[in-house]
């Protein structure tokens, strides 16, 4: 499926990039999302015409991504769970608990913007995690997990 990209996608490509797709994703995630259209004749048209509105809404979005970074930066949050004499956890904690543990702590995320490289946590301790705020601007955070009493 070939499409014409009108959002920065991470690894993917770039605003007004051509590229070929599987079907699934591009049906499924690409045209619902409003990230990429159909290549043919009158989309590429319509696109040479707006792309400067693309051009200025992805700046726009970046501006107010670098804005939420400085905010979030250094950011350090902590969960309670429970957990063994050991420091195992019942459970785990995931991108869910830590966008939840933000919010809370008054940042605007949501759980889809957390990644944590090295899996879900399933001991008490300290890992770093990122909040993936654009294509192109993370921003490093601090997760402690602690045993609750």
């Amino acid at each position: 499926m070939e499409l014409i990209l009108i959002e920065k996608v991470r690894n993917l490509g770039n605003l007004g990039d051509k590229v070929v797709v599987k079907p699934g994703y591009g049906r499924n995630y690409l045209l619902p999302q409003g990230k990429a259209v159909r290549a043919n004749a009158a989309n590429l048209a319509a696109f040479e015409a707006r792309r400067a509105e693309y051009e200025a809404r992805s700046q726009a979005s970046f501006a107010e991504a670098e804005a939420r970074k400085a905010k979030l930066e250094g950011a350090s949050v902590t969960i309670s769970a429970h957990a063994s004499l050991e420091g195992k956890l019942y459970g785990s904690v995931g991108p869910r608990e830590v966008a939840e543990a933000l919010v809370a702590a008054g940042y605007t995320v949501n759980k889809g913007e957390v990644i944590q490289p090295e899996g879900a946590i399933r001991l008490v301790g300290e890992y770093d995690a990122q909040v993936a705020l654009h294509a192109d601007v993370h921003a490093a955070i601090k997760v402690i997990v602690v045993a609750d009493k």
